[in-house]
């Protein structure tokens, strides 16, 4: 394949990050075909999304239109205590989204035949000119370019990059989604049209609307999105939590409907025990509640020949500075904007790209591990025991969290 011919990008991993890659290479140009692993459309999953003005940027020039139809707009944030009252408040307005509408909206900006599931990754060929996806079930993928965006746990990354592996943070995220309609007079004041927290010793409640089914924003037909982060110590809470109703232990992550019933139980009595009343009944009301382990990913490169890594393949930040899909979004237009010379060698874009996003991963990083550092099980460093100082009072939480960080230039 030549340099200065139409161009092919095989995108590993169809969620948003390859997505977001898949239309910023189309849009520069290039022909893109995506291979994502799971057997059906991942439409239905994901939950809530902050998004934040980068995004909004990338998603134009993506192509995609950007109105009040995107999610739900908030004026102000506000923290409730154990009682429910009110004991902090601040002004910060911003567009809260569901994972469903833009991977439906980004979905649909790309060319029909271009989106390949049930494609399980093998292995990766690479010679001077052009690299090669084998998949398990014999199909094979050749272009210029191999984008890795398949996730926290990519096949990509393990076969670049073996010895980067996530580590785990001390704590787990239960999330769950629940209609506006369902929630009491008292509860929806309180919280439904505001970013709100709640902060119990050591954990974290925050919780916002998003649209409802089939994307609508209407009032009444939306949905409240909670992420409640709880710690668990690796050997012991967060291995129960990970083993179902049969005894069967999930190290990699257990399915959402695998997820014990005692296990639920005890989540929602805790949270009469700790919660305000109104985040109490909001997860009282949540029928299907998951959880996720916190994670950090941090690569050391992004770069291998013709084989690149974005999004969650690259880097992991703890959800706290909500930062996940407008970074992917960030690494999606860099990685286009270095490839878009049709006569730049591909290995001397990739790397440049490389040098560029590299600095702001490890710095999103760094800074979602100081917002997440008192929810850690355990505090092994003086700088860790700091941030966990710093972040824990309401005002700083409300500061800080899901507000794209100022980093140094």
């Amino acid at each position: 394949m030549g340099e200065t011919s139409k161009r092919h990008a095989v995108i590993v991993g169809g969620s948003l990050g390859g997505l977001l890659a898949a239309n910023m290479l189309h849009r520069a140009g290039w022909t893109v075909s995506v291979w994502e692993r799971c057997a059906e459309e991942l439409s239905g999953r994901g939950a809530g999304i902050v998004t934040h003005r980068e995004l909004f940027d990338a998603l134009a020039q993506a192509g995609i239109t950007i109105d009040d139809r995107l999610g739900v707009e908030v004026p102000a944030r506000v923290t409730l205590d154990r009682h429910g009252a009110v004991i902090g408040e601040q002004p910060l307005r911003q567009v809260l989204t569901a994972w469903g509408r833009l991977y439906g909206l980004l979905r649909a900006a790309l060319p029909d035949g271009t989106y390949h599931l049930a494609a399980d990754l093998v292995e990766i060929h690479q010679d001077g000119a052009s690299t090669t996806a084998v998949f398990r079930d014999g199909r094979e993928a050749r272009g210029d370019i191999l984008v890795g965006a398949d996730g926290i746990r990519s096949s990509v990354r393990q076969m670049v990059l073996p010895e980067v592996r996530p580590v785990y943070a001390g704590y787990v995220a239960w999330r769950g989604l629940v209609d506006e309609a369902r929630l009491s007079p008292a509860t929806h004041a309180a919280l439904f049209e505001r970013f709100g927290f709640c902060l119990p010793p050591r954990e974290q409640m925050l919780g916002y609307p998003v649209a409802g089914a089939g994307d609508t924003v209407e009032p009444g037909k939306r949905r409240y999105n909670f992420v409640w982060y709880q710690p668990a110590d690796e050997g012991g809470a967060l291995k129960r939590l990970m083993t179902d109703d049969q005894g069967r232990h999930h190290p990699d992550g257990i399915p959402p409907f695998l997820i014990s019933a005692a296990v639920i139980a005890e989540m929602r009595a805790h949270a009469d025990r700790v919660l305000a009343p109104q985040f109490a009944e909001i997860v009282r009301l949540t029928e299907k509640p998951f959880f996720q382990p916190i994670y950090d990913v941090e690569s050391s490169r992004l770069a291998f020949g013709r084989v690149v890594l974005l999004g969650d393949s690259a880097f992991v930040a703890r959800p706290h500075c909500g930062m996940g899909v407008t970074k992917a979004a960030g690494d999606a237009l860099a990685l286009a904007d270095a490839l878009r010379d049709p006569g730049r060698p591909v290995p001397d874009a990739l790397a440049a790209y490389e040098r560029e996003r590299v600095r702001f991963g490890s710095a999103i990083v760094a800074h979602a591990r100081q917002l997440g550092a008192y929810m850690q099980a355990q505090l092994r460093t003086d700088e860790e025991r700091a941030n966990a100082e710093r972040y824990r009072t309401p005002d700083a939480v409300m500061r800080e969290t899901a507000v794209a960080p100022r980093l140094a230039a």
